[in-house]
């Protein structure tokens, strides 16, 4: 949707350098932007685009406004400032609403008549569904579902039962919601299914990848709380709490009975593992196995960066050998000590 200068700067608070008057229509990179689009630079790795790019306007810090040759929309995060203008000039598709004739609805759902519910889209008993709520082709929604306000489920996406979902939150193809949780008893026998008896209460604004898994409780619910955000191929395990706004990248497992506090930010393939809680405003980087409560906010590391293989056999020799090596300083430390007596 088009906007001018003008009309973005004063929606989002920058300062503008520039014609208020200049219309765009699309966000671009600096690279390939066109009069009609506004790029960002939010790296100075970027310096040499912004001096060539053809966009009629950048949003970019004030330090960086002087190497700009086209408009500026200074801004003290330029990053969140483009994302804000991209949801302007590129609004999601609106949906008519309705319910196709192919889907199969239980006599007992209720469904808002704003709603749009696709083609092949299952509805089971007792399921809610609000104003403005769209369903994508191929999704199920099992027993005792609800989805508030604006909320999508995209394609082929399936809640199992008795999910909650608030408001204006995505849940993207693929996804899995409420599926039982790895609960077995071994026995000597062999291993006896726990049933899986809770569900999973998911917040307003909360958007959850593609092919990602969040089981449901075992007795309690499995939380996600307002704002989080799961990239694709993730696991919550039954029973995990992921706290308000917190981020976490593809292919991480956190797992059951874990708490992870607010604005948290985890990378790809890290784990949580079971019973543990991270607090508020801890960066996890990626790859990093979490064993412990983590008390205090910060950055934690826990892993090797590519080596050359002929260096990493080196190091991996030297670990094997540092049990010996132990055991010798110990034999040492202990003549020292019996010499010194």
């Amino acid at each position: 949707m088009p906007a001018s200068l003008g009309e973005l700067a004063t929606e989002f608070g920058c300062e503008l350098v520039g014609d208020p008057e200049i219309r765009v229509d699309r966000v671009a990179t600096l690279t390939n932007a066109s009069p009609e689009s506004v790029g960002f630079l939010a790296s100075p790795a970027y310096r040499n685009e912004l001096l060539a790019t053809k966009a009629a306007a950048v949003v970019l810090t004030e330090a960086d406004a002087g190497d700009c040759r086209v408009a500026a929309l200074i801004s003290d995060d330029p990053y969140a400032t483009y994302a804000l203008i991209a949801g302007v000039l590129h609004p999601p598709a609106g949906h008519a609403a309705g319910i196709h004739s192919s889907a199969i609805i239980a006599d007992s759902a209720s469904i808002s008549d704003s709603a749009h519910i696709s083609a092949n889209v299952v509805i089971g008993e007792h399921c809610s569904i609000a104003e403005g709520v769209y369903i994508a082709a191929g999704c199920v929604l099992g027993k005792r579902c609800s989805l508030g306000r604006d909320s999508q489920v995209l394609v082929n996406a399936t809640l199992v039962e008795d999910v909650r979902i608030g408001e204006r939150t995505i849940i993207h193809p693929g996804a899995v919601i409420g599926s039982d949780g790895f609960g077995h008893a071994r026995a000597y026998s062999g291993w006896t299914k726990i049933p899986q008896l809770g569900g999973v209460v998911i917040g307003n604004d909360v958007e959850i990848g593609t092919n990602t898994a969040v089981d449901r409780g075992a007795i309690d619910d499995t939380i996600i709380e307002d704002g989080v955000r799961l990239d694709k191929l993730i696991q919550i395990g039954h029973n995990a709490r992921i706290g308000a706004h917190t981020a976490i990248a593809g292919m991480t497992a956190i797992a059951g009975s874990a708490t992870v506090g607010k604005r948290c930010m985890i990378a790809g393939l890290a784990g949580v593992t079971g019973h543990v809680t991270v607090c508020d405003d801890t960066v996890i980087m990626a790859q990093a196995l979490i064993t412990k409560d983590i008390r205090e906010p910060g950055v934690y590391s826990a892993t090797f960066g590519a080596e050359k293989d002929q260096v990493w056999k080196r190091m991996v020799a030297r670990f094997r050998r540092s049990a010996a090596l132990e055991k010798r300083v110990a034999e040492l430390e202990a003549k020292v000590s019996k010499n010194d007596g």
